[in-house]
């Protein structure tokens, strides 16, 4: 699985950070689901299942990226995920590491950002090749 039909899901409730993401994945050839909120990310699981979550983690109204992140995971257990937040406490970070989440830091560093997507990506594409 490359880029080409590797699906997305991002989510942030800032709609210029939402947008920068999208437009950067899309530019790399990802498909890319965006949402703004905790509930519609949850929708677009329910819709599509996908290939790598990428969620901030404050979303509205006290909601956490780790939410969508579970929702994500209790469909397909092995879907990698990416946490990004500008700052994260030791509980964040813990809970992050027995997750098996990638925490990235604002302000994203382009190049660390493609580079954790991409190997994500293909990791599951082995771990999905060696089961076959």
């Amino acid at each position: 699985m490359n880029a080409q039909n590797s699906h997305v899901l991002v989510v942030d409730d800032e709609p210029s950070v939402l947008l920068t993401y999208r437009m950067i994945l899309e530019q790399q050839g990802y498909k890319v689901t965006a949402s703004i909120s905790s509930k519609d990310a949850i929708a677009a699981l329910e819709q599509d299942p996908m290939d790598l979550l990428i969620c901030d983690l404050s979303l509205e109204q006290k909601h956490t990226g780790f939410e969508v992140i579970e929702h994500g995971r209790s469909r397909d257990a092995t879907v990698p995920a990416i946490l990004v937040t500008g700052y994260a406490s030791k509980e964040v970070m813990d809970k992050a590491e027995q997750a098996g989440v990638t925490v990235l830091f604002k302000p994203i560093d382009i190049n660390e950002f493609l580079s954790t997507i991409s190997q994500k990506v293909r990791s599951r594409n082995e771990s999905r090749h060696q089961k076959a």
